[in-house]
């Protein structure tokens, strides 16, 4: 088995639409906001942030104005349950993971209550049933993914990696996993060892163009057994 961890979610970069998904750290309750889309998509087939405005209001949060508008890359689609990518991601992720093997997916959050460090946390997870080039999905599939959405050339190398059902979705939940530690937000010390460690120095947690691998993909699917974590077909409740 092989798993990979993927950064997911709007943040504080220009590219992740400087905003955070927001989190109530004392309940895991969260609402996942994507990072805005940049790409032409297909008419019709348009994502917008505005569609976040009622499960934020449920924790008394609404969108930042400078979002209002804007559309949003919808990635990954827990509802469809698909990730997709391009470029050096998309090489990786077609040479590393395949049928049986994982995809998991973290995000930066920001706490309701006020705390000044964002949180670090597990949203959602896919078992890997097939993973496809966007291109080659047939017009009837083209709402699956933000990616298949776009108005792709013929020669684009975005890839859609397919769920299986019953073992994907997001996280009712999210689990918290990170720290501020050695001036970076970090993966938490204990979770370093109980997950069999990760390809990153230190735990370090960033978006980066090469995906963090979980060294001992059997220790971290023990030690998620043991959170009985519940995964849900929906971007957000």
């Amino acid at each position: 088995m092989n798993a990979l961890l993927v950064r997911v979610g709007a943040d504080r970069s220009a590219e992740g639409g400087r905003w955070n998904g927001v989190v109530d750290a004392g309940t895991g309750a969260f609402v996942y906001v994507p990072i805005p889309e940049r790409r032409p998509v297909y008419a019709g087939y348009e994502r917008r942030y505005m569609a976040l405005a009622q499960p934020l209001q449920r924790f008394g949060q609404r969108l930042p104005r400078h979002l209002e508008r804007r559309r949003m890359h919808l990635d990954p689609d827990f509802e469809q349950l698909t990730y997709g990518d391009e470029r050096q991601r998309a090489k990786q992720l077609r040479s590393t993971v395949g049928a049986g093997d994982w995809i998991v997916f973290y995000a930066s959050l920001l706490d309701v209550h006020g705390s000044s460090r964002l949180v670090y946390a597990l949203i959602g997870l896919f078992a890997v049933e097939q993973i496809a080039y966007a291109r080659d999905l047939p017009t009837a599939q083209r709402d699956c993914n933000a990616h298949t959405r776009r108005r792709l050339a013929p020669e684009a190398d975005d890839i859609v990696v397919i769920g299986k059902p019953g073992a994907s979705g997001r996280l009712r939940r999210c689990l918290s996993i990170g720290e501020w530690r050695n001036g970076a937000y970090r993966l938490r010390q204990d979770l370093i060892e109980a997950w069999g460690g990760l390809s990153v120095n230190d735990g370090w947690l960033q978006r980066s163009a090469r995906l963090p691998r979980f060294l001992d993909p059997e220790h971290f699917r023990s030690w998620l057994a043991a959170q009985r974590p519940e995964l849900i077909a929906r971007n957000n409740e």
